[in-house]
């Protein structure tokens, strides 16, 4: 028989979601569509494919139909399978039926209070966690975009340049001046990456974005790019491109369903249960 590893060399056990785990319903702002159900599927898809067996649910802040199941029912649901199982049981659990994570990348105060009394509604004694940003996770996948919308390099490192790569980057955002701060942190972390000037505007307050194209270019910034801080669902059609029309430059892609974006989701929801995941499932948050 083979002898079994130990030791250093031993295998380390494959992590899976504990038994009665709490589900982790992701909260899809914005209209509700098929693109932003594709999105957070994938977005959910990718938390279980780190976290086997993990009850990854969908709730949209302004749904309220069978395709599309209001926030405050899908808890409402975890909440009534969460005391079947303690019925079954015989013993109380003394952990959430749920834990609510926003797709949003920064804070957006309106939205995050509709959540909240969404889940108050609900009865389900749902936990919420922070938002996904700050995090140096999110500044590696603006850095994707712009280099996919070939406004920036790939690689800082390879010895060669792009003849459309940006000098100075509009890092746009919503809900606020508390989201522009916010959003300024991971602006930090990519004009390191990139070794250009990157400002946090928001898309949502008339003229900041013009105000801050203006600024770069006061600055010595010549060719400019857009980068939505943004995950797609929680902005109206349209608004990247007027953005872009206003500072007369070229925007890369929302976020989306960056393999980063849902490792974020999976992380907040591991901190929330007290779950230890493995070092390539996570990253270091920046507050």
């Amino acid at each position: 028989m083979p002898r079994r590893q130990s030791g250093r060399h031993r295998k380390p056990e494959p992590l899976a979601a504990p038994e009665g785990a709490p589900a982790l319903v992701l909260a899809v702002p914005g209209t509700p569509s098929s693109a932003a159900r594709s999105l957070a599927e994938e977005v959910s898809s990718i938390a279980r494919s780190e976290l086997p067996g993990l009850d990854a649910r969908i709730g949209y802040v302004d749904g309220g139909d069978d395709e599309f199941p209001s926030l405050e029912a899908v808890l409402a649901q975890a909440a009534n399978e969460h005391k079947a199982r303690e019925d079954a049981d015989g013993r109380p659990d003394p952990g959430p039926a749920a834990v609510v994570v926003p797709l949003l990348a920064g804070p957006d105060s309106a939205l995050l209070r509709r959540i909240r009394q969404a889940m108050m509604n609900s009865g389900s004694g749902a936990e919420l966690t922070d938002v996904l940003g700050p995090h140096p996770l999110l500044a590696e996948a603006l850095h994707v975009r712009l280099s996919e919308a070939g406004l920036a390099r790939a690689d800082r490192a390879r010895l060669f340049t792009v003849a459309t790569a940006a000098d100075g980057i509009i890092l746009a955002t919503v809900g606020g001046e508390e989201a522009v701060q916010a959003a300024g942190i991971t602006g930090m972390l990519l004009s390191a990456r990139l070794a250009v000037p990157v400002l946090a505007a928001a898309l949502d307050e008339e003229g900041a974005i013009s105000r801050t194209a203006e600024q770069l270019r006061e600055s010595g910034s010549q060719q400019l790019a857009l980068a939505p801080y943004l995950i797609g669902p929680e902005i109206t059609d349209g608004l990247l491109g007027a953005a872009a029309a206003e500072a007369g430059c070229a925007s890369a892609e929302a976020l989306g369903a960056y393999s980063t974006v849902g490792r974020l989701v999976l992380s907040n929801y591991a901190a929330a249960v007290g779950l230890t995941l493995p070092s390539q499932a996570q990253g270091a948050p920046v507050r």
